[in-house]
């Protein structure tokens, strides 16, 4: 999502630099702009501060692995991205009088209690469990958010996002919409963790983006949803891309995954309100873009 918004801040005629330690990210999927004279990049890890010369406008800290494959394997260091890193972000933010967004999580609601998820619901978190690393990591960062708009006046910002997909995703990061079309693809059996009934809410990354740059460039506090609200169960996005691809991939089942949810949808009132937003690629016409790029990758 890092590489989208960077190509589209360049688009748009801003100056960008990339901090990344390329843990999970690719520099490939920036080449179409590695050459811009407004682009340049910084290998480097959030969890150690950071001095940047020069004026600054925006901090955007997108910052974390959001896929379990990748952070129940590094647990340590994603807490460790979204508490210290967050603070390193909001202290740079704090220096340059910057204002900072941050990209939070329909995470923070864990297993909802209340359907669709509003921004006022407090959520239904494990905090002692493997996926814990991940949850309260973004939970920790909205309180750190919180504590440097209301006691340092730091112009702060910040989103949840439901579940982003579309090009430039890598096939191995475990997620439901990449796994499901790399084995579509490659005619394998298409595997659904528990019963398929679990509901989730697809945003293709344009749709995302646009509701990022909306985002900073508002003087919006957040929290503010940022989804699609279009609900499917996870049977159903695997019958979507076996249709999709004309595979000839069967439907099998595996236990359940660790604390998934069984249901999640946005409320996005508020982004059409605050941010005049909502999304305009239906889930079809998405993973169709997504299933070409993964042809073509």
């Amino acid at each position: 999502m890092g590489s989208h918004l960077t190509e589209k801040l360049i688009r748009d005629g801003n100056r960008v630099t990339v901090i990344d330690n390329l843990a999970h990210g690719k520099l490939e999927n920036l080449s179409e702009i590695s050459d811009n004279k407004n682009f340049s990049f910084i290998k480097h890890d959030i969890r150690k501060p950071i001095k940047i010369e020069g004026k600054i406008d925006y901090v955007c800290n997108l910052a974390c692995p959001a896929s379990p494959r990748h952070y129940f394997s590094i647990p340590f260091e994603t807490l460790e991205t979204s508490s210290i890193g967050t603070r390193n972000m909001l202290l740079l933010a704090q220096e340059k009088k910057a204002r900072f967004f941050h990209t939070s999580t329909s995470e923070v609601y864990g297993d909802p209690k209340r359907h669709p998820q509003s921004e006022k619901y407090f959520g239904n978190v494990n905090p002692y469990c493997l996926r814990s690393c991940y949850d309260e990591g973004k939970r920790y960062a909205e309180a750190l958010i919180y504590i440097f708009r209301h006691k340092f006046e730091v112009n702060t910002g910040f989103i949840r996002i439901f579940n982003t997909y579309g090009p430039k995703m890598r096939p191995d990061d475990g997620r439901v919409v990449s796994t499901f079309i790399r084995q579509a693809l490659a005619n394998e059996d298409i595997t659904i963790e528990g019963t398929g009934n679990q509901t989730r809410s697809f945003c293709f990354v344009s749709d995302q983006i646009r509701g990022i740059i909306k985002m900073i460039h508002s003087e919006e506090e957040g929290p503010i949803n940022i989804g699609n609200p279009h609900e499917f169960t996870i049977r159903e996005l695997a019958e979507k891309v076996i249709k999709l691809t004309n595979s000839k991939s069967k439907i099998t089942k595996l236990p359940p995954a660790l604390s998934d949810p069984k249901q999640r949808r946005p409320n996005i009132r508020l982004a059409r309100k605050k941010l005049k937003w909502e999304p305009k690629i239906e889930l079809d016409e998405g993973l169709l873009k997504t299933i070409e790029w993964f042809k073509k990758s």
